[in-house]
Formats: C-alpha cells, structure tokens, sequence
C-alpha cells in the first residue's frame, strides 16, 4: 500500500509531514493507518536532525476527518472497541512525547481523531477561511472521544468552553478556535504556509509565539472544586432537557471529564476508553452510525447528478409569505443568486422581506455572517408586484395559497413568462404535482419542491417527481437542495407525499385518543417520553389547525377506508383558535412559548374533562404502528425507493428519534412478527383500521421491511 505520510527534513531543521491518504477524498484513520502513524512516530523520536516538526494535510478543504467510521460499525465485542480507545491513545501519547515541538496547521475540516491528533500536539495553527471546522462529533454517533479529547480540551480551552463542544458534537470556526483558546494563532489563508513557516521558525529560534487566548472566568471555576461541580451539574441538567435521557453517550462524557480533570490525564484516558468499549457496541451508537451513513450516502449522491445540469443563476419565488421569505432567504444566503419575490400585493411583499431580515439577523447574532455580509445577501431579494425581469431566471418556486384552481392558473400563468427550459416547481404539502401541471406548457418542467417549516432550520426537502416531470427538471432541483444544504428525498406525486401521509395517520389515531377520553397532555407525553420532539396535537397547533384540517380532509378522501377522521374534526378550526398563530388550539400560548393544555378546547370539542392517567405504552402503539403499516404500504406502492430514503426523509421531516434508527429499521429491530401480533390485538379491540397490511405481512414474510424492499437508494 503507497505511504500515506510524507516527512521531509531539511538541513535548517525545520520538517515537514504531510499526510495524503492514497485515493480517497480526505484523510481518515483507518487501521492500517494508524499502524503506519506508529511505526512513523518511533522512527521520529530516534532522529536528531529534527528541530520542529509541522503537519499538513495534503486534502484540499480537509485536514483530518477522524476516524473510519465502518470500522466502528463492524465492532460487536466491547473489549475490542475499547481496545481500539487504547491503541488511538497510544500512538497520540507517544505523538506528544517527541523530543521537538510539533505544530498542526489546519486549513479545512479536522474533526473527531482530528482533533484529538492537533490536541496532542504542541501547537495548533488555524486558517481564517471560512469553510474551516475544528471540533468533536463524536456524541452524534453515540460514542465519546475516546483518543484523548475528553481529557486534552478541558486543559487547553478550560472546562465549559470544551464541555460546550463535547456534549453537542460541536464544530467551530477558526475564529472561535482561538478565542476559547484551542488554536494559538489564527492565520490569514492567502499567505497561510508563510505565516505558518515564520511561526515555526520562532519556535526554532526559542521564541514560540503563542498568543493563545484563555478564559478568567472559566479558569478561576476550573481551578476551584464548588466550581466546577456546579458546571458538571449544570451540564448533566441541560443535556437531560435537551435528550429526554436517549442519548447515553453526552452523559457518560461529562463523567469521563469529570475523571480526567479530578483524577489526572491517565485517569481520564482509561475512562475514555471503558466508556468507548461499552458505547460503540450500543443499539443507540449503531442506529446513529446508520443515520449518518444514509446522509453521507445522500450529499455524495452529487457527484452523480450535478455534471451537465443547466445551472441555477437566478430564481424566482411566488409567495411572499413567510414560507416564501423563508425559500428566498436561503436561496440568496447559500446559492447566492439573485431572487425575485413576487406577490399580488405590498402586504405580503413586506411580510416576506422583513422575514428574510429577521433571519439573516439572527446569522449576524450568532455570528455566522458579518453585518456586511448579510446586508449584501439580503440585497439579492428583489421584490415585486409583476413578473418583470422573470424571462432571465433559471427557476420559479410557488409558495402560495395551498388551492389547486389557484395553483394551476398560476403555473399556466407563469409559463408564458419564463424561457422554456426554466424549471417549474411547487411547494405543495399535499396536492398532485400532475394536476398543479396540467394546464402547464412543456409540463415535464413542473416538480415538487416541498420545503418543511421553519425552512431555516427544517433540512429536509421532498422533491416530487410526476409522472410527467423530466430527468433533467427532478436532478436540477436535487442539485440545488445540496447547494442549499438540504437533504433531498426523491418522492412520486401521490396524496400527501410521503412525511405528510404517513405522519397523519399518527396525527389521526391522537385524535381519536383524545375522542376515548384520553388528556392533551397524556397523548403528547407518550410521544415525546418516546423520542419525538413534539406531540402530536402539539404540533398540529405548531402547523395551524386550519392547515392541518384541510390536509387531513384530503387525505382522508385519498384513503377514506383507512383514515378516518372525528365527527368533531371540523370544529377544531374554531375562529381565533387555530394553534400558536392566534394563541390557543390545544394549547395556551405566549407569543411563541406553549404553557400549558387549554381546559376550554375540550368543551369545544363536545368532550368531558379527562380523569386519571393513562397506559403509556399503549398510547405509543397506537400512534406509532400506524406509522409502520403505512410505511410499508408506501415502499411497496413504490413511492420512495428504499427503507433508508423513507428513515431519512421521517428523521429530517418529522423529527422521529435517530437513536431509534428511523422507522423502518425500529420496526425491524422490534421484529414484525411481535409488531404484527399487537396490531391485530388493536384491531379485534380499536378498529379494522390497525390490521396489518399486505405489505407489511409481504415485509414478515421477507424477513423485514429493510431485507423485502432495499436498502440504498440510487439517483
């Protein structure tokens, strides 16, 4: 195998090491890789002609992307993954014990093993670029940083600054780098290598240059014990608010800190890696391993279908609500095209603009723009009452009113005023992208492009291909999902989509709970003990009860044997009781904060007053099976191409637990045998409604739904 090093010592002294791992993208440490690194590093500490060494990285835009993460997923014997721990800590041991000084010098992503290498090291250099991340993600695949990280940030950037990367997986910009003190010098990129060399020259020289900054206040808590056991209580409070207790690995990493800060960095090392063996072999770290792969898998899809794709210079929106401030927002923030924002008229126009410059002031608050920056991007929103100036964009995104008469006139509309080849799509939630087409010119441009609420933070997009739009139209639109940094699932035209239909018959079974004399809060509280992020009358206030009656309405026409709504549904839509937009639904609100279950909404319902608590596990049945049996109902309809699309697309649009895997593949785990004997329990009980479909028995008699229908997806 070619060296996936390369030293170069010159006479002054001052060596070089780049590290470029033969055909493949960025650096990572497999195993074979680290046995080179070893032999390397006891090489290095026998030679006397190195005065300072500096590392590289020979992958452009990456230093290093920690370690391989198959290789984590192949191990089943805890001994062997905490032996994997050791081994990592050995080498970057003896890396920090080399009789020179060492320097990182970091120009593109360096995360997890990364990290933990530049940690060891004496001296961190950071570029200034913008695209450059320093951090440790390990939480988010259920492990802890286990070569090193927990015990080595803590000392070099103090304890809250590391405890704030460490439990969120985090990674920072070089700016934050040296402001917490993890870099010693943020460095300009255009002369990064000179600067670099001048620092280690200095250090030759016996004058190391270090500016790096630290904390008084963290440093007078690390130093005192009250101190800082009110930051480990702290940080156990805030991680437990935040992950309901599902996620095992963000606690158990305060723990191994908390060792390696009281007891010494051995001490800490040997808790790294007992918590790494008993972690990585977790149904939690392999579920989340899972999940990251199908999102790998998703961005490289790219590669595949960017290549001679007309490219998007300039867009349109239609509707200029927030939806449609939210979709020109991110298109001017990360395509950085123009976009017109179209409205009938200057009501909605201003709605629109001042929500797009509330969300690019919230970006200069948190830092992620200059003031400059934002007020240039905000610049390319060009709002308007007509359709000049739209013969020149390459794509129109409609966001109006959810009325397919509407909708339809206005494609017609349109189409008369863009080129040919413009791209057409839609926004829908539920209506059929061949219908909102049909009286469209060249109609295989029209495509679905469903953006979930709040755009801004919502990651995915389901693009709807019908059975008229064309290869190119769906790929364009694909494309500029990843440009956008979205996840893009691919979805035939079919009521509700995917998320929307298999969500609502979850949304519908809560309802007939609340119907059976089950409380508000009961029903959302199984939901969200379980995993989800919201319940799910809670999130029909979210959505807006007026919304989320019309889409069940349609869907229950589109499935009327199978989802059947409440004689009451329609009265959910009360005026001024539509959910957080007026202030009351479910719940009471203030402003944007819910408090607590409004008594009022069950008289209006015609519903007594709930008494005593509920089973909590059946609860969860009766919301989640339903969700199962659909899912398999749309893999065998052909909806979504595999298990791993419709997981992923339930993950970043509905919000289902990752540490549950996603829903086809908690099923799976569960066994649908044991899935299928509760379902035909609620149906002798509940309703003809909870009987197992012919889809779901062809996934048990297939051995699961992932071994019947497929795993990857292909674009």
């Amino acid at each position: 195998m070619p060296s996936a090093f390369a030293l170069e010592v010159p006479e002054s002294g001052l060596a070089t090491l780049v590290f470029d791992l033969p055909g493949k993208k960025v650096n990572v440490f497999t195993r074979a890789v680290l046995s080179e690194l070893g032999e390397l590093i006891e090489t290095l500490s026998e030679r006397h002609d190195i005065r300072c060494l500096v590392l590289l990285s020979g992958k452009p835009g990456n230093f290093v992307a920690g370690a391989n993460i198959d290789e984590i997923a192949d191990v089943t014997d805890p001994v062997e993954a905490e032996e994997g721990a050791r081994l990592g800590q050995r080498l970057f041991q003896s890396w920090s014990g080399l009789p020179f000084p060492t320097v990182v010098a970091i120009q593109g992503s360096c995360v997890g093993g990364g990290t933990e290498l530049s940690l060891a090291s004496d001296y961190i250099l950071i570029s200034d670029r913008h695209d450059v991340r320093i951090g440790l993600p390990e939480v988010r695949i259920g492990i802890v940083p286990a070569w090193g990280g927990c015990s080595r940030l803590p000392r070099r950037t103090g304890l809250t600054a590391a405890l704030d990367i460490i439990l969120a997986g985090k990674s920072v910009d070089g700016r934050k780098a040296f402001k917490i003190g993890l870099a010693d010098a943020l460095l300009p990129e255009p002369s990064f290598l000179h600067e670099v060399r001048d620092f280690a020259t200095q250090i030759v020289q016996g004058k190391p240059p270090s500016n790096r900054r630290s904390d008084l206040r963290s440093a007078l808590l690390d130093r005192n014990p009250v101190g800082r056991s009110i930051v480990f209580s702290q940080a156990r409070k805030q991680v437990l608010e935040r992950t309901g207790g599902h996620y095992p690995a963000a606690l158990r990493a305060i723990e191994v800190i908390e060792v390696g800060v009281r007891q010494g960095l051995e001490a800490g090392l040997r808790a790294e890696a007992r918590a790494t063996g008993e972690l990585a072999v977790s149904p939690v770290c392999k579920n989340l391993i899972h999940i990251f792969k199908m999102m790998e898998t998703s961005k490289h899809e790219s590669v595949d279908v960017e290549a001679g794709l007309r490219p998007i210079r300039e867009a349109a929106v239609l509707g200029a609500g927030v939806m449609g401030g939210g979709i020109a927002q991110i298109l001017a923030q990360q395509a950085q095209i123009p976009v017109r924002l179209k409205d009938i008229g200057i009501a909605p126009l201003a709605t629109g603009m001042a929500h797009a410059n509330e969300l690019f002031g919230k970006l200069v608050e948190r830092r992620r723009l200059t003031r400059p920056e934002a007020a240039e991007k905000m610049n390319l929103l060009l709002p308007c009452l007509d359709y000049s100036g739209f013969r020149r964009v390459d794509l129109v995104i409609e966001a109006i009113v959810e009325d397919l008469e509407i909708k339809q006139k206005v494609f017609s509309e349109v189409a008369e005023q863009v080129g040919p080849e413009a791209v057409l799509a839609t926004n829908t939630s539920s209506l059929s992208i061949d219908l909102i087409g049909r009286d469209t010119p060249n109609p295989e441009r029209v495509v679905g492009m469903h953006f979930f609420n709040p755009v801004d933070r919502m990651p995915l997009v389901e693009v709807i291909q019908g059975s008229r739009t064309s290869a190119q139209a769906l790929q364009t639109v694909l494309a500029l999902c990843r440009r956008l940094g979205k996840t893009p699932v691919v979805v035939q035209d079919g009521p509700g989509f995917l998320v929307n239909r298999i969500l609502m018959f979850s949304m519908t079974e809560a309802l007939w709970l609340l119907d059976e004399g089950h409380s508000i809060e009961d029903i959302d509280r199984a939901m969200t003990d379980w995993g989800m992020p919201l319940g799910p009358l809670a999130l029909i206030d979210q959505v807006g009860i007026d919304v989320a009656v019309k889409v069940s309405h349609i869907l229950a026409e589109a499935f009327e044997k199978r989802l059947v709504l409440p004689a009451w549904v329609d009265s959910l839509a009360e005026p001024g009781r539509l959910g957080i937009k007026t202030g009351s639904g479910f719940y009471l609100y203030q402003g944007e904060k819910r408090s607590k279950p409004d008594p009022a909404a069950y008289r209006i319902l015609g519903l007594a007053t709930p008494q005593g608590a509920s089973d909590q596990g059946r609860l969860v049945d009766r919301m989640v099976l339903p969700m199962v049996n659909e899912a398999t109902r749309c893999l065998a309809e052909g909806l979504v191409r595999s298990p791993s699309d419709l997981d992923l697309a339930m993950i970043m649009g509905a919000g289902f637990p990752p540490f549950r895997g996603g829903l086809c593949r908690w099923a799976d785990l569960q066994g649908l045998e044991d899935l299928a004997t509760i379902m035909w329990q609620l149906a002798d009980q509940v309703g003809e409604r909870f009987s197992p479909s012919a889809a779901f028995i062809g996934a048990v008699d297939g051995s699961g739904i992932y071994a019947t229908y497929g795993q990857e997806s292909e674009v």
